[in-house]
């Protein structure tokens, strides 16, 4: 009795002093951080450091709402922009597991409008040369940003989130494609944007519920929406520009997206639609780190995770894999106003950094790295030494992500 009643009370203990671990941060970034928030750099930033089992620490630091000095809070919420492309390509990544795809198939089995696409070969941009693919697109091939899609079609304008997915996709298969299929690379939502009609096709479901059903529901991802309801929207962060005297930061809106942002006249854009926290992030970092299961539970297969997140972009040797930027050390995406998330191989750590910044003044573009570097050194495997960082995506300018393989 006595030794049962001792390992209760020391079960007790662990569990109360991991309570007190998770509730108050270490404050290991927020000093490290801060300078650039008085400097007005940097309105404000939620990090993330995790292993593939828990998070280490998540601090916030900064504002929400700079001109109402609403501070910044760790359950923030962001608008996560091509961070959604890696949560795409895993929610494929199931159907491949199931066999119900591959992404070896051409695209224009599971969606024939695709047929008949073709090439323009022409240097010219006043011209236009046709000639026929050496094969069709793959699927492997949308999901690596090699098929030759664009970056967008003309319909996806004065917004991205205008039309439902399945016209927006259509309009893509009747634009030229920019190169031979598989010969080099360019950052495409349109590719994107297609894997996840594919899925909507194959699997018989919206793509926006499949996620919900076989990613979001089992990972415990309650805050990742498209459509972020009016108690999200309380917690998203303002997002902001340096101002036109690189002195400070000025508000604007996200100009890709249609206002308001629960409205159901928004359709889910697979390539950059969500909106996320840090611990939402995480639980979906934490369970590719760890082979596709979390918390038991088999999400994808490990063979599913390590082609995602190995290079599969063939001859333009972009590091690319399938919806992660990838250097074999490390597998990350970022988002178009400055987010990033990562898994750093060797030290076992999930870095996630959620910040709303269209571009940078001054040494901003340092704060990413800054971060990442103090994460390493207070909890990586491998004491200060730290793995490069990937800015896949992370520009305001997508398309120059990739610019050194880009055709013009």
């Amino acid at each position: 009795m006595k030794h049962t009643l001792l390992r209760h009370f020391a079960t007790l203990l662990l569990i109360t002093t991991a309570a007190l671990h998770a509730e108050v941060p270490s404050k290991k970034f927020a000093p490290v951080l801060q300078p650039y928030v008085d400097s007005k750099t940097l309105a404000g930033a939620v990090v993330l450091v995790a292993d593939p089992d828990k998070v280490l620490d998540v601090e916030a630091v900064g504002f929400e709402d700079v001109a109402a000095k609403k501070p910044m809070q760790t359950n923030s919420m962001f608008w996560i922009a091509s961070q959604s492309k890696p949560i795409t390509a895993a929610a494929f990544m199931i159907l491949v597991d199931e066999g119900k795809v591959s992404v070896d198939d051409p695209v224009e089995k599971y969606l024939p409008e695709f047929k008949g696409q073709m090439v323009n070969i022409s240097t010219d941009p006043k011209k236009t040369e046709l000639v026929a693919p050496r094969h069709p697109i793959l699927v492997r091939e949308v999901l690596s940003h090699t098929s030759g899609l664009d970056f967008k079609s003309p319909l996806e304008a004065p917004t991205l989130d205008l039309k439902p997915l399945a016209e927006r996709v259509r309009s893509y298969a009747k634009m030229a494609l920019l190169f031979q299929p598989g010969s080099k690379s360019k950052y495409s939502n349109a590719g994107i944007n297609t894997a996840g009609r594919i899925i909507e096709v194959v699997s018989g479901m919206k793509y926006e519920a499949f996620l919900a059903e076989r990613l979001f529901k089992p990972l415990g991802m309650n805050d990742t929406t498209f459509w972020p309801n009016q108690e999200q929207q309380a917690r998203l962060a303002k997002s902001y520009k340096p101002n036109a005297a690189k002195d400070g930061l000025e508000e604007l809106p996200v100009g890709q997206l249609l206002y308001p942002l629960d409205s159901r006249e928004r359709f889910p854009m697979p390539a950059g639609g969500l909106f996320s926290t840090a611990n939402d992030l995480s639980l979906f970092y934490r369970m590719m780190a760890n082979g596709g299961t979390f918390n038991g539970v088999r999400i994808l297969s490990e063979k599913a995770v390590q082609t995602a997140t190995s290079d599969q972009s063939g001859e333009a040797k972009s590091n690319y894999g399938f919806g992660f930027g990838t250097d074999g050390k490390s597998f990350t995406h970022g988002g178009a106003y400055g987010t990033n998330s990562r898994y750093d191989r060797g030290n076992k750590l999930v870095t996630v950094f959620l910040v709303q910044h269209a571009g940078w003044s001054g040494d901003g573009k340092n704060i990413l790295p800054t971060f990442q570097k103090a994460a390493t050194a207070a909890y990586g495997l491998k004491g200060k030494a730290s793995a490069p960082t990937l800015n896949i995506g992370i520009n305001s300018a997508p398309a120059s992500v990739l610019k050194p393989k880009e055709t013009k």
